[in-house]
């Protein structure tokens, strides 16, 4: 009896202590555990930059949750402020920056070589830092990729002839600081040039600027074109004060400066492209991806709108294919 009762004694241990470990649960992959701490810093505030950032937040919010501390600082269209910001994030070991604007990505790629960094919004890398090589073959800033938000340019040009067939002079406004305004001024000049334009690009390397350039260039041309310009799109409505009352369109480069000052543009998603960005981010942190070897990436969609309120002040006819900016 003693025997019988030494044997369930020990099999009643043994039991308790299986059931002990099928209770514990399973450690956590290492990569799972982790939290991060991503910087952003946005040139400036206008809506086709914050919707970018926005998406940028939502998708990697939503992918990784409370793992994810995202601080997001503006830099007021400033590019040493953004330098300023950038410094700070890197004092602060932040695991990644995004980089929103052409100018912000070279402030931030000017204070770290070592963390990553995702530019958006940005329309040409390759002139953001100069290099005449293709990006993909780059030598330097092997720290640095993300999207893109060229808009194909020669169908813009196409969709200004449309509207305006029988102009003569066309003005070019852009900010003379900004090097992917520059991009688009010198790729865009000559398919206008074809369509048997005159053109004239007038600069301004600020937004105090903005006003008197924009005067000059109303008062010289039949129409206007504006391509992605951060500075422009902080200051289309005073280019709109001006444009308007003399009844000179805007073909505008992105939908939020066409809801400031256009009559209609071909424009990509900005909330989606920030979207991208984040999911490339995700694949740095949480998977290791080198930033280096990471294409950039461009939108693959393209929709025309048009800013209604203006083109029934100037009595311009929109084709049915045109959708209307909320």
């Amino acid at each position: 009896m003693k025997k019988i009762l030494a044997i369930l004694c020990a099999l009643t241990m043994v039991l308790a202590l299986c059931a002990c470990g099928s209770s514990a649960p399973a450690a956590a992959p290492a990569a799972e555990a982790e939290s991060y701490n991503v910087g952003v810093c946005q040139l400036v505030q206008h809506p086709a930059l914050d919707a970018a950032t926005q998406g940028f937040v939502d998708t990697l919010k939503e992918k990784l949750g409370d793992r994810v501390s995202i601080t997001v600082q503006n830099g007021a269209g400033d590019q040493p402020s953004c330098a300023t910001i950038a410094n700070q994030f890197v004092s602060d070991g932040v695991d990644l920056i995004m980089a929103n604007a052409t100018p912000a990505l070279i402030a931030t790629a000017a204070a770290t070589s070592d963390i990553p960094i995702l530019g958006t919004s940005i329309t040409a890398y390759a002139a953001a830092f100069e290099l005449s090589e293709d990006w993909g073959a780059r030598s330097t800033q092997l720290n640095v990729s993300g999207t893109s938000d060229l808009a194909p340019l020669d169908e813009q040009a196409a969709m200004l002839n449309f509207f305006f067939p029988e102009a003569k002079n066309v003005g070019i406004l852009y900010c003379s600081a900004e090097a992917n305004s520059k991009f688009q001024v010198e790729n865009i000049t000559p398919t206008l040039e074809a369509f048997g334009y005159t053109v004239t690009a007038y600069s301004f390397s600020d937004s105090n600027e903005v006003a008197s350039v924009a005067t000059t260039a109303v008062g010289e041309n039949d129409v206007l074109y504006i391509p992605t310009d951060n500075t422009a799109a902080s200051c289309a409505e005073a280019i709109n004060n001006v444009a308007l009352p003399a009844g000179v369109p805007i073909i505008a480069g992105e939908e939020g400066l066409c809801a400031g000052c256009g009559v209609a543009t071909l424009s990509i998603d900005y909330y989606a492209l920030g979207c991208t960005t984040a999911e490339m981010a995700y694949e740095i942190l949480v998977n290791g991806a080198d930033v280096s070897a990471m294409e950039i990436q461009y939108s693959p969609d393209f929709a025309k709108k048009y800013n209604a309120d203006i083109c029934a002040a100037l009595n311009i006819s929109v084709p049915e294919d045109y959708e209307a900016i909320g």
